[in-house]
């Protein structure tokens, strides 16, 4: 049993955020020997329970869940803050070559191994990550997941068509190569699967059916790909699939909608596929720096909470520019303020600072189908948290020093915070 006593940060279930200035958090191994959480609230309330273990005693820091981003490349690591003109042109200029190199295990490995210590140094505790074209590139990011015991969900890109040589695959093999990372990887240790078609327009008919059925044999693996990011794309999407009613659409026709099936962007969307996410419980992975980088647009936080189905923010590392959450939740939150007029306007909302954190936390987890599971400190979840110190700059220790409630607090974290914010990120590690 291992006690921890400082600040406490935690969600209930309906996303509201739950502080204690004087916490307790309390861990104990589970049948596995790893540590979950076996009781979290107010010491004063809590500490007789626990009287006799050894405490750890954190004054002036913040116990909050481990991070979970939803959407993230991992073999983008190295072409992070690449100019382009947009999506497209960024793809060929850099994404495509730099993802040809992970063809040679060594580089895979070397790269993985700086992924996780980045995930890790930001208090990123959870991933959904594409890898590439390669199976080497997928074998190469679970093992070192596996090594550090990070929870991470990952899959071999499928991608026949309308590639260069060097990333492009072939229809039946890249099916067999994914089906054989399934028995490799889910469910071992903290790993998940991930099918992974790249986008619509780089898969063959062929290759997304096999994708759909796959999906429909594996129902326990998780689904990933990109709809509706920029609008070059969704007109391109058009041309490829005229019976489709949309781009997302396409992947409904082939089966690859359905809870675990995550969409990063869903920028360009109309209200019948605001239902339509809803109706197959498939949520979206927002990325709000990359969405601006790229200029793709901006997601709409008032039509998605209208509609009512799932999402949660994400890095998109590397179209998106920082590993770290409290970038990705500031520029969430410039991307919400932001009204656009055009035949859906978008109407600027100021989204709160704790719905921000819920949403790249416990949200993300009830996004992924993890609710309960990770993103949260209540008892039964695994025990990936961060250690945050609000004096770790002279400004953010000024500023947070001076917050008058926790929203203050957490909204000063989020503009004012980076990398040094985040003292120690800790790993539910089994014993």
């Amino acid at each position: 049993m291992q006690i921890y006593r400082a600040a406490l940060l935690r969600f209930s279930d309906d996303g509201r955020a739950i502080y204690d200035e004087d916490g307790l958090l309390a861990m104990a191994p589970d049948a596995e020997g790893r540590q979950r959480v076996q009781a979290a609230g107010a010491w004063q309330a809590l500490h007789r329970q626990f009287a006799g273990h050894p405490v750890t005693h954190l004054p002036g820091r913040i116990l909050a869940p481990g991070f979970v981003d939803m959407h993230i490349h991992f073999p983008q690591t190295d072409i992070i803050g690449s100019p382009a003109e947009g999506l497209l042109p960024w793809l060929e200029q850099y994404t495509f070559p730099e993802e040809s190199r992970f063809h040679m295990d060594a580089h895979g490995a070397q790269v993985a191994e700086f992924f996780v210590d980045e995930l890790l140094r930001n208090g990123v505790t959870t991933a959904l990550a594409f890898a590439t074209s390669h199976p080497q590139s997928v074998d190469a990011l679970m093992a070192e997941a596996q090594r550090r015991s990070l929870r991470l969900i990952c899959g071999k890109v499928l991608q026949d068509r309308h590639s260069p040589d060097g990333v492009r695959d072939a229809t039946e093999q890249s099916l067999l190569d994914s089906e054989d990372l399934i028995r490799r990887w889910h469910g071992v240790d903290r790993l998940g699967y991930a099918i992974t078609p790249r986008f619509a327009p780089t898969s063959t008919t062929e290759q997304l059916r096999g994708a759909g059925e796959l999906a429909a044999r594996h129902p326990s693996v998780w689904i990933q790909s990109h709809v509706a990011e920029n609008l070059d794309e969704v007109r391109w999407v058009r041309e490829l699939f005229p019976r489709s009613r949309s781009y997302l659409a396409v992947y409904d026709g082939f089966g690859l909608m359905r809870e675990r099936a995550v969409y990063a962007h869903c920028i360009h969307l109309d209200e019948v596929d605001r239902a339509l996410m809803r109706e197959r419980r498939t949520a979206a992975a927002v990325c709000p720096t990359s969405n601006l980088f790229l200029g793709s647009g901006f997601f709409d936080f008032a039509r998605a909470d209208a509609a009512g189905f799932r999402y949660g923010l994400a890095s998109d590392v590397g179209g998106g520019t920082s590993f770290s959450p409290f970038q990705t939740m500031m520029a969430a939150y410039y991307v919400g303020r932001t009204a656009v007029e055009g035949v859906l306007p978008k109407q600027g909302v100021s989204l709160p600072p704790s719905t921000l954190w819920w949403r790249h936390t416990a949200g993300a987890a009830q996004a992924l189908g993890l609710g309960g599971v990770i993103g949260n400190l209540q008892p039964g979840c695994e025990g990936d948290f961060v250690v945050l110190n609000p004096q770790a700059t002279p400004l953010l220790a000024r500023r947070t020093a001076q917050a008058c409630n926790l929203e203050e607090l957490l909204f000063a974290m989020i503009v004012l915070g980076d990398d040094r914010l985040i003292e120690s990120t800790v790993i539910s590690q089994a014993k």
